[in-house]
């Protein structure tokens, strides 16, 4: 018998595979489609560094669900490229000394080596870059289409600015205050920025989720975001302005109670109504962060102006306090401290007047002019109605949700396709020009300006309307933009006319599996669904959401904390697959718990799964020995290879648990190394062969090509005989007063009756009814008899 040597098996069926191009697919022709398609994809890596054990969780089980489609009759699309713009790149590169592009390039083709390694199933003819002129071409191209549309827009707005990074940080990635890539706190500041409309897609965003096969905590974290609320937009006006300064309002019962009128230090208005003392407290306020606004005692300062409550036409001091915050409402609100809380703590602190206007038991209007004795709910709608006479006020909705900030003052990064023209203000580039190509800078590094405004002879440009000098954009997209329309690229990626082919596009798509971290839920997961929505509007495509069904993998910890290049606590996998090799580590990473839990990484597991992969080996090659090429019957061995193929593929398939076939797979291998002479060995090692082959495709093909047969690739899955589910006895649990007392084997076909005459039968159970009464004889049919006695 031959030693189980996983390096050169790996290496022989991984240069089998490739020269067999067995996971490579053709767009199919017009016409020719593919009855049963299946688009399976993982959020793509930013090669900021090497894989890590993370990596393998994500991409082996989308490894394992694309051999179980393919054998079981889909045409699987299995895509990969590199998420290579960016932030996490520059960093690195600035880590490590380099130039963006060299070090990206170097990871790619390391990362790159390291998937093939581990034998996974990739159409490497897809493979895309966003740093590649070939691709960020046409992400350039996508934005003119949102810019001719409306929905790319530059304006003066508060930003996050990471002191750090140098660079404006989306409120998708401020966590706890601070940057979510480098953990730096986050200051706000006010500057010109370009942003995609995606507020205008909200409530679309928001209908679309029920139609979508994803986590329901993924869905109420994208709903919240989102944050729709119904109230009223009223019209407060600042005379000294001359300024009429919208509120929204879910309470619009309350308007009567408004003491007091408060704005974020981020305000616009606040800089027109600013003295000394504003303007201190706006530099200390934005430099807070929102959990610290949130939660720190109450305290603002006095404007000296006032705005007019529309309401009762009373003059109410305006504040700028930052419990307030831009990211709800407009920034601005009517003070109601007798009906609020924060407004109460505020009004306390400062000696403002607190009047109620709501009777707490009889929740009707007190104090609230002619709206006083109505209902609260009903006064709503009233005084709503009533404003909207009066020029006042209107029924409103109001998001949480902000337009997304896309524009960074980083180098490495997609170049915004716009010129300024004094004349002409932002122009396009023309179609024919792109793509606008990164240029070469003396100093990447971020120092708070964008580094491509360094270039002159980049930046200085003519107008391509007039012709008079005019300048580009310095500022580079956001890697988000990236990632929101990589998966349509996938699909048709050496199109040099178009991002992608319409046809092309709308037959594999949408994404029928997507695997990634639920971190995404409120960035990447949110902008690709409102990119699609747009493309669809602009007719580029022919459906409204990317990804129609979703899994998130749980975290792969190190030292209590999530694996992360950026903590820099991981470790990657060549090591492994050198001592051990690619389907031990494929395997242990699924064995070690449900693939949608959180995991602490040991390295000891995986010495384990190796010894089972050498049982398997030896247990297998023994069959191939000496067991006969013989019909299985219906053996008891044949019997629990069938509800091997049974168990597996309904966890798989229907319950999405990828540790426990691997656990029914050594069941089965355990049975058979107990009874290799049984007449239906030949098939148990089959079964137990085929059914690993999702996790451990190298042995298994091996293991399956001397068994006699060939390309277990493209084998059918097996399918479990029904009448051979079927268990002829069983093992039935004994119990009195809920206490196992005995456990027999009886047969399957056994009656209620006869179960309990053979509980009651049994020598063990009979010392415990000795003279005691049976009160009630509990039978759960195939399982057990429980004999409640007094």
């Amino acid at each position: 018998m031959d030693r189980y040597d996983p390096q050169t098996i790996e290496t022989k069926w991984q240069e089998a595979w490739e020269a067999e191009r067995a996971f490579y697919i053709s767009n199919p022709e017009p016409g020719s489609e593919p009855e049963q398609k299946f688009y399976m994809l993982e959020m793509l890596p930013y090669p900021s560094g090497t894989l890590h054990m993370g990596h393998v969780l994500n991409y082996t089980l989308g490894d394992v669900l694309t051999h179980f489609r393919r054998r079981n009759g889909y045409t699987v699309l299995r895509p990969m490229g590199f998420d290579s713009f960016g932030l996490p790149a520059e960093n690195a590169a600035i880590r490590e000394g380099g130039h963006p592009r060299e070090i990206i390039e170097r990871n790619i083709a390391h990362i790159r080596g390291e998937m093939r390694r581990l034998g996974w199933a990739i159409d490497w003819d897809r493979e895309a870059s966003a740093h590649e002129p070939e691709y960020y071409r046409w992400t350039q191209w996508l934005f003119l289409k949102f810019f001719e549309a409306g929905l790319a827009y530059r304006k003066e707005a508060p930003v996050n600015w990471c002191p750090n990074d140098q660079t404006v940080v989306a409120n998708e990635y401020v966590i706890d205050g601070r940057c979510e890539r480098c953990g730096a706190e986050v200051v706000a500041r006010n500057m010109e920025q370009w942003f995609f409309r995606i507020t205008a897609y909200a409530d679309a965003l928001l209908e679309d989720l029920k139609l979508l096969d994803w986590p329901e905590r993924t869905k109420a974290i994208q709903t919240n975001w989102i944050g729709r609320s119904e109230g009223a937009e009223v019209l407060f006006r600042v005379e000294e302005v001359d300024l009429d300064l919208p509120v929204f309002t879910t309470r619009p019962d309350t308007l009567f109670g408004a003491t007091f009128f408060v704005l974020a230090p981020e305000h616009p208005l606040v800089e027109r109504l600013a003295n000394d003392e504003v303007r201190g407290y706006v530099q200390r306020a934005v430099a807070r962060s929102v959990p610290e606004r949130q939660t720190k005692e109450k305290d603002g300062v006095f404007t000296g102006h006032h705005a007019v409550n529309p309401v009762n036409d009373e003059r109410i001091p305006i504040w700028v306090a930052d419990y307030v915050l831009m990211d709800y409402g407009t920034g601005a609100i009517m003070a109601v401290p007798a009906h609020d809380e924060r407004d109460l703590e505020f009004a306390q602190r400062y000696d403002l007047p607190v009047r109620p206007v709501i009777d707490d038991e009889t929740n009707t209007l007190v104090d609230s002019g002619e709206f006083t004795g109505l209902p609260a709910d009903e006064a709503k709608e009233k005084i709503v109605e009533w404003l909207r006479k009066l020029g006042r006020g209107a029924p409103a909705i109001s998001y949480r949700l902000r337009d997304w900030s896309m524009s960074r003052q980083r180098y490495w990064g997609c170049p915004i396709p716009i010129i300024y023209c004094e004349d002409h203000g932002p122009v396009a580039v023309p179609e024919q020009d792109l793509p606008v190509l990164l240029p070469e800078v003396e100093d990447y590094r971020p120092k708070g300006k964008p580094p491509l405004a360094s270039n002159e002879e980049w930046i200085t440009v003519p107008c391509p309307i007039c012709g008079k000098p005019a300048r580009r954009e310095a500022d580079t997209m956001d890697t988000f933009v990236d990632s929101s329309w990589y998966f349509l690229r996938y699909c048709d990626p050496h199109n040099d006319q178009a991002p992608f082919d319409r046809r092309i596009v709308d037959c594999w798509m949408p994404v029928d599996q997507y695997i990634g971290g639920i971190d995404h839920a409120t960035g990447h997961l949110l902008y690709s669904r409102f990119f699609v929505k747009a493309l669809n509007d602009f007719d580029l495509v022919g459906f409204r959401e990317p990804f129609q069904r979703l899994f998130h993998q749980g975290w792969v910890r190190q030292g209590g904390t999530k694996m992360s290049k950026t903590k820099g606590n991981v470790t990657g996998p060549d090591q492994l697959v050198a001592l051990y090799g690619a389907d031990a580590v494929r395997l242990y990473i699924l064995f070690a718990g449900p693939a949608d839990q959180d995991m602490d990484w040991t390295e000891e597991g995986v010495e384990g799964i190796s010894r089972f992969l050498r049982r398997l080996w030896r247990i297998v090659s023994e069959v191939i020995e000496k067991a006969p090429k013989a019909e299985p019957g219906s053996t008891d061995l044949a019997r629990a290879a069938h509800r091997t193929i049974a168990r597996v593929t309904d966890d798989i398939d229907r319950r999405f648990q990828f540790n426990t076939p691997i656990a029914a797979v050594m069941e089965l291998v355990n049975e058979l190394g107990r009874a290799p002479e049984d007449q239906a060995a030949r098939f148990a090692a089959e079964t137990a062969v085929t059914l690993i082959q999702p996790y451990a495709p190298h042995v298994a093909e091996e293991l399956w090509s001397r068994l006699g047969h060939e390309r277990l690739w493209d084998q059918a899955w097996p399918v479990a005989d029904p009448a051979l589910l079927e268990r002829e006895t069983f093992e039935l649990v004994i119990q009195v007063n809920g206490r196992v007392r005995d456990r027999v084997e009886v047969s399957a076909g056994a009656s209620e009756e006869e179960l309990v005459a053979q509980a009651k039968a049994s020598p063990r159970v009979q010392a415990y009814l000795d003279g005691k009464e049976i009160r009630q004889e509990i039978v759960v049919p195939g399982k057990l008899v429980n004999l409640v006695v007094t």
